[in-house]
Formats: structure tokens, C-alpha cells, sequence
């Protein structure tokens, strides 16, 4: 083996540094500017003209929006009428409460659905109830949002079968949905199934866009939301007829973002207690967006 002493080992590195303290025998290279990639323009920008056009209500199929559903069976103190601010309506619904659960809901396709064919006009469907038993079939055009029946998720379930097709579609919502906008809509029930059971009905919703102002809600602020009250009747072929309020908020391009739903027969249009109450939100923020 070669040895090589201190001396020479400096040799080497001092040739070494020379070498490499040399001329640069590289040549600088002209780089392009970065460019982002692409991004899709959004399909609804809110324009905040105190309005909701149909446009600005049209169903995205598969996006899941994520509300706080206060449990089955839990009565929940709400407040409708609020508070008056600077000349301003406010709701303060940003309450955090421990019991809430959250429900995933999504607009689908129509088509595939088991009871598809006996909604020949219907275009998509949502879930009626909060753990999706039930669905609710919709069809939407430039006169407003149409209601045309429920039925169940599955089409044998173990509570039975549900299938309530409307002979005429409701008009849920008229468009444009705007402060003192109301109407009253009636749809009819014939040869259904309500759980297993033979089923024929008469049902009126009755439906006021009434007020506009803040929404607070846990994780997001709504600066203008529309307040829609809709009280439906129902009259059954078979016992006594029902009542039962609904209180809605609604937001331009987002559609329905808390509502409230009262028991049975409530007499009172604000009233104070529901049955359930929905929230826009995950509950995980601590920061509230403003919209």
C-alpha cells in the first residue's frame, strides 16, 4: 500500500481547492416565471342585492355540506326573532352545544333512485330527515323550487315502504326569494305508502320570506340571510289534520344554511322551542368566517 505523508496529502487538497476555485464552466440558464396552476372559476359568487335568483340556488350534486343537528328527541331553545342592531336585524345562532351531531347531506341525481320512475319530472333529491331515511324529490327552474314527493331511501325497508307522490308539484320556494315574497301551494296525495301502509293525503305549505339580517353561526357569519317561514297542513284521508313550522335562513349560493323546526300543532310563528334545529358548520373552529 502506497503511503502518502501530511506533506503530500496537502498537495493533493491545495490542488484540489485550485481546481475547484477555477473558472465557472457553467453557464446560467434563463428560467420561466412560475404560473399557478389553472382554478376553476366559482359556479356563484353572492352579489348581496338582498335577492336570490334561481341561479344562485341550482343543487351541486355529490358536494356534502356538513350541518350541527341537534339530537333526535332533545328540544332545543331557539331565538327567530332576534335583535335589532344599528338599524340592523341580527340572529345570534353561535352557540357551541356539546350534544350536537353532525349531519352530511348532498344533493343526488334523480336517475338510479328505486322510485325514479314515478317522479317522471323530478331532477334531484336530498335527504327529508337528518339520518336519511327518507328523501325528498326536487325539481328546480327559473319559477322556483318544486317539491315532488318523499319516499324512502330504501324501497323495503324495515318500517316500511314510503312513496308520497304529488299530483301536482308544490312550489316550495318562488323565485326571486326576497323580503315580502309569500305564497300558498297545495299538493296532493293519492295511492301512497307511508310506512307499509295504504296512504292519501292533502298538504298546504304556506310560505313568507319576512325578514333579512345577520345570521351568527358557530363557524361562519352570514352578513344578509333571508328568513323564510313555511307552515305546512296536512290532511290525511285516514285521522285528524297536522300543522307543523319550519323557520329557515337562507344565503345567496348557499342555499338553506340554519333552520329550525317546531313540534306539532305550534301555535306560536316565533316560537321558542324546537324540535330540531340545523346549523351551517363542523363545529371545530374557533374563529367565525364572515360572509
Amino acid at each position: 500500500m502506497r503511503k502518502y505523508s501530511l506533506l503530500s496529502l496537502f498537495v493533493l487538497l491545495s490542488l484540489g481547492l485550485v481546481v475547484a476555485c477555477g473558472d465557472n464552466q457553467t453557464f446560467p440558464v434563463d428560467r420561466d416565471d412560475y404560473m399557478p396552476a389553472d382554478t376553476e372559476p366559482l359556479a356563484c359568487i353572492p352579489n348581496l342585492d338582498g335577492r336570490i335568483e334561481a341561479h344562485e340556488l341550482q343543487a351541486a350534486y355529490g358536494v356534502s355540506v356538513s350541518y350541527l343537528i341537534s339530537p333526535a328527541g332533545e328540544a332545543r331553545a331557539v331565538d327567530l326573532v332576534g335583535s335589532e342592531q344599528g338599524g340592523k336585524r341580527r340572529w345570534d345562532w353561535g352557540a357551541d352545544y356539546e350534544s350536537d351531531q353532525v349531519a352530511r347531506l348532498a344533493a343526488e341525481e334523480l336517475a338510479g333512485k328505486w322510485y325514479a320512475a314515478d317522479f317522471p319530472a323530478g331532477q334531484f333529491v336530498t335527504d327529508f330527515d337528518a339520518g336519511g331515511t327518507v328523501e325528498s324529490v326536487y325539481s328546480l327552474d327559473s319559477a322556483g323550487l318544486h317539491l315532488h314527493g318523499l319516499a324512502s331511501a330504501e324501497e323495503n325497508p324495515a318500517d316500511g315502504q314510503t312513496l308520497m307522490v304529488y299530483n301536482s308539484p308544490v312550489l316550495l320556494y318562488r323565485f326571486p326569494i326576497e323580503v315580502g315574497s309569500s305564497h300558498v301551494s297545495v299538493g296532493q296525495v293519492q295511492n301512497g305508502m307511508f310506512r307499509g301502509l295504504p296512504y292519501a293525503a292533502r298538504d298546504t305549505y304556506e310560505v313568507d320570506v319576512d325578514a333579512a339580517g345577520e345570521l351568527v353561526l358557530p363557524d361562519v357569519t352570514f352578513t344578509q340571510a333571508l328568513r323564510i317561514r313555511v307552515r305546512s297542513v296536512i290532511e290525511p284521508s285516514v285521522g285528524q289534520s297536522v300543522s307543523q313550522r319550519q323557520v329557515s335562513y337562507m344565503f345567496e349560493c348557499f342555499g338553506e344554511v340554519a333552520r329550525a323546526t317546531s313540534r306539532i300543532d305550534e301555535p306560536d310563528e316565533d316560537f321558542t322551542n324546537a324540535i330540531e334545529v340545523r346549523r351551517l358548520g363542523l363545529g371545530l373552529s374557533q374563529d367565525s368566517l364572515h360572509l
